[in-house]
């Protein structure tokens, strides 16, 4: 891959455009709670950029602060799942054994659940609410990365210098930090930026169904629900929200992709 790929500089672009945005909702004129019934329904302007609600609220501070909580379940909850599903997926394969199959067994029964049922089954449980949310998200994203890491694993177990280095007396911990993880960075990078992603998805999926982050606080999904009703009075809400959500996916997709050209030796060849 080229080190100016278009489509990797314009999903890091996108990234990094939509999380200066967030930070910068403290920095508004308008909070994202604030209503004016006066300004109902406006349309874009010099005053209201992406225009207002049906409680005269600020479009584009919600769709900020939207993007804020957005950005925080996602990140939250595959940096969980990374490490519970990581810690797993490896040690399966470094372990074996009895330890691996039935690790794996389990990993196969989440496995089973489609993605957006074992969600809402886990915010059932937990409640709804961004704890509830980042939980369900995690533990939907949880068997993905040990299975992502338990072959790449296996692999580097079997390879000749872990073969040398425990044939002259390293500990497996030693082996493990300096020789087997290091080594699966690129597999970590590459899934942690598509499952973003999809985490995104799903995080606006279960606030669209009312599962997901609760009021006062800002949602995209929730948003996009609430804008139905007021569709024909103005479609901003539903575009702007939905655009949002949209770009925000498309920015990790593309930057996943990127990353994987880069980093994966057959397509960086290639």
């Amino acid at each position: 891959m080229k080190r100016n790929n278009p489509l990797f500089l314009f999903g890091a672009g996108l990234v990094v455009l939509q999380a200066v945005g967030a930070l910068a909702v403290p920095f508004l004129p308008y909070r994202p709670d604030e209503q004016d019934i006066l300004a109902r329904f406006a349309a874009p302007s010099f005053a209201h950029w992406m225009g207002t609600d049906q409680f005269g609220r600020d479009i584009l501070a919600r769709v900020l602060a939207g993007e804020r909580v957005l950005f925080i379940v996602s990140f939250v909850s595959v940096a969980a799942a990374l490490s519970l599903g990581g810690a797993v997926g490896i040690a399966a394969a470094w372990i074996g054994g009895t330890f691996d199959a039935v690790a794996m067994r389990i990993m196969d029964v989440l496995f089973a659940f489609p993605i957006i049922l074992l969600a809402i089954g886990v915010v059932a449980i937990m409640g709804p609410g961004i704890a509830g949310t980042s939980l369900a998200i995690a533990t939907v994203y949880t068997p993905i990365f040990a299975r992502v890491l338990r072959a790449p694993a296996l692999v580097l177990r079997e390879t000749d210098y872990v073969a040398a280095s425990r044939a002259v007396g390293a500990r497996s911990s030693r082996l493990l930090m300096h020789h087997v993880i290091p080594n699966l960075a690129p597999v970590i990078l590459v899934q942690s930026s598509l499952s973003l992603s999809t985490a995104i998805l799903v995080e606006a999926s279960l606030s669209f169904l009312g599962l997901g982050t609760q009021p006062p606080a800002a949602s995209l999904g929730r948003m996009l629900a609430e804008a139905r009703a007021v569709l024909v009075f103005s479609p901003w809400p539903a575009v702007f929200s939905g655009l949002a959500i949209l770009l925000a996916a498309l920015g990790f997709n593309l930057l996943g992709d990127g990353l994987q050209d880069r980093l994966d030796p057959k397509l960086r060849a290639r």
